[in-house]
């Protein structure tokens, strides 16, 4: 066996004993088929990542197919919201399929079915349809309605179509066996009234069919060759199946390469909700700010926070695929971005808890420009001039007034270095009634400028400090983010509701200051505040009020690991 099989997932196994057994190539295809009825989040990155980077190796075409049979769930907003998001990830689809291109061939499907004794119309409630299906370890019961005639059960199903009956006083089921081990297999319903609009077919249809009617179908309308899903659609495969062979019986001359369902395990994430009803709930209920809230999972949220398509396609990668559940941590996806962002972002100054520091021996009203790099390697992104004058803000926590040996920051009697500035000696400091520091007074050494090439400048300090000028700083709203739940699975507990771990300090508002060069910082624009993190352009960000939410910080928790 080569390096390159060994190295296979296993769907790609699947792929390659495919062709090897005389399917052609050409006869690939694959499919991602959210279904519109919110915004796609981390988890559906996995499938993405799988469907199109199979496309991608077997240059074979990926279909966008909105599975769109919910009418009541169903918008428009969240159908553009997904091309959005498939896209910046960069990914581009060979087709925009929707399931409700296909709802005519379904009913006629359907129709066939009804002929061969295969489906009936059910005019139970919902409740004794439930008791009448049996449990896991009970067999069920056949309808009472299950040996109605192909006549009684063509002018029902008709009827249901033309809207001469309420909703839920008829459904449509596929007659299977009612005692099958897989539940699934116990009749499934297969058609519901439902007095809905469609957003795209309006008013034209008030029967819908099911998801598992539908997807199947779906995939072998588009000649998809390999289904591929997560593990909990496992005990549908039966189900798909049984529909699948029983329509290419009627279609098989039109449609004649019949799908393969398979299945891969989810990605999970700690800290995070993957329901999309459950994120659905905390955008209506006010918790976050939409869905593109930067402490959500969508993948809408993670781009307004400043995540890079490449730091999640890499992410995905290193998830890998398999076929066990498991639950990856989020600080591996916050590696990612990190990763990423050392590389690309621009290094800059911003100080996020100001205190001001007077340099007394700075001649009043001196200022100067400073050559600084935005990066402190070569081929980096050049550079820009930073304003230097004789009060600065540095951190607040970058000053105490005494320290022991291992404090590297500024302490009284001790020296320290400003970045791509001058050395500077904290002499004393000022604090108000409650014994806050306001103000610490310090001298610098003009001989010691940054680039300078002087020996004193050449002197080794153990300490450098990031800093704005005060009468140049910029005022900005930083949004600093921390994980919105506090516990690792918050929807995981039997007991408790999900909504009982949220973080009341999942958002920090903090009024900082930048470096002058920020003021034509563009939306959506990412950089690193030295020493603080990375940080990128919120989308509510004017020039006359800049804010910047924070990305990550720059403290890495999964490379030791």
């Amino acid at each position: 066996m080569s390096e390159e099989t060994k190295s296979l997932n296993f769907l790609e196994h699947i792929i390659e004993e495919d062709l090897a057994n005389g399917m052609p190539k050409e006869d690939l295809r694959f499919r991602f088929p959210p279904e519109p009825n919110g915004y796609l989040h981390i988890g559906h990155t996995k499938a993405i990542g799988i469907s199109f980077g199979l496309g991608q190796k077997y240059n074979a075409p990926v279909n966008l197919r909105f599975d769109d049979t919910n009418p009541a769930k169903e918008e428009q907003e969240y159908v553009d919201a997904i091309k959005k998001d498939i896209s910046w990830l960069g990914y581009t689809w060979a087709e925009e399929c929707y399931s409700s291109d296909y709802f005519q061939q379904l009913y006629d499907w359907a129709v066939l079915l009804i002929k061969d004794g295969k489906a009936y119309v059910d005019s139970q409630t919902s409740e004794e349809m439930r008791l009448q299906k049996g449990t896991p370890t009970q067999v069920g019961t056949n309808s009472p309605f299950r040996d109605r005639s192909v006549e009684e059960n063509l002018e029902l199903f008709q009827g249901m179509k033309d809207g001469k009956f309420k909703e839920g006083e008829h459904v449509l089921r596929a007659k299977i066996d009612m005692a099958d081990d897989n539940m699934l297999m116990r009749d499934p319903l297969m058609y519901r009234i439902m007095y809905k609009t469609h957003h795209r077919t309006g008013d034209d249809w008030c029967i819908y069919p099911m998801y598992d009617w539908t997807h199947g179908e779906s995939d072998y309308i588009e000649q998809i060759s390999h289904s591929l899903c997560s593990l909990e659609f496992k005990p549908h495969r039966k189900l798909y199946n049984w529909f699948r062979d029983h329509v290419y019986e009627y279609s098989k001359n039109s449609y004649p390469n019949p799908p393969k369902q398979r299945e891969f395990s989810r990605l999970n994430l700690s800290y995070t909700i993957m329901s999309k009803r459950k994120l659905l709930t905390l955008v209506e209920k006010g918790i976050v700010s939409g869905w593109d809230d930067p402490r959500m999972p969508t993948i809408s949220g993670l781009r307004r926070r400043g995540y890079t398509p490449a730091s999640i396609r890499s992410f995905v990668e290193t998830v890998g695929v398999s076929k066990r559940e498991n639950v990856i941590d989020v600080a591996l996806l916050e590696f990612k971005i990190r990763e990423d962002l050392n590389k690309t972002a621009k290094r800059v100054m911003g100080v996020l808890d100001p205190v001001k520091v007077v340099i007394t021996n700075y001649p009043k009203g001196k200022e100067e420009m400073l050559d600084a790099n935005y990066n402190d390697y070569e081929d980096g992104f050049g550079s820009r001039e930073v304003p230097f004058s004789r009060e600065i803000y540095i951190e607040r926590e970058d000053f105490r007034e005494e320290a022991n040996k291992k404090f590297f920051r500024l302490k009284l009697g001790k020296e320290v270095r400003l970045k791509n500035a001058y050395f500077i000696t904290a002499n004393s400091c000022t604090k108000d009634a409650d014994g806050n520091i306001t103000e610490i007074q310090c001298t610098y050494d003009p001989l010691t400028k940054s680039g300078s090439g002087t020996p004193e400048s050449m002197r080794k300090v153990k300490g450098t400090l990031h800093w704005v000028s005060v009468k140049h700083a910029v005022k900005a709203e930083v949004r600093a983010y921390d994980r919105l739940f506090l516990d690792e699975a918050p929807d995981a507990h039997k007991d408790k509701d999900y909504m009982e771990f949220l973080n009341p300090n999942s958002l920090k508002i903090i009024n900082a200051f930048v470096e002058p060069s920020l003021q034509s910082a563009k939306i959506g624009e990412r950089f690193q505040f030295q020493r603080l993190g990375y940080f990128n352009v919120d989308d509510d960000s004017t020039p006359e009020k800049l804010v910047f939410n924070k990305t990550v910080g720059l403290r890495d928790s999964w490379g030791g690991k």
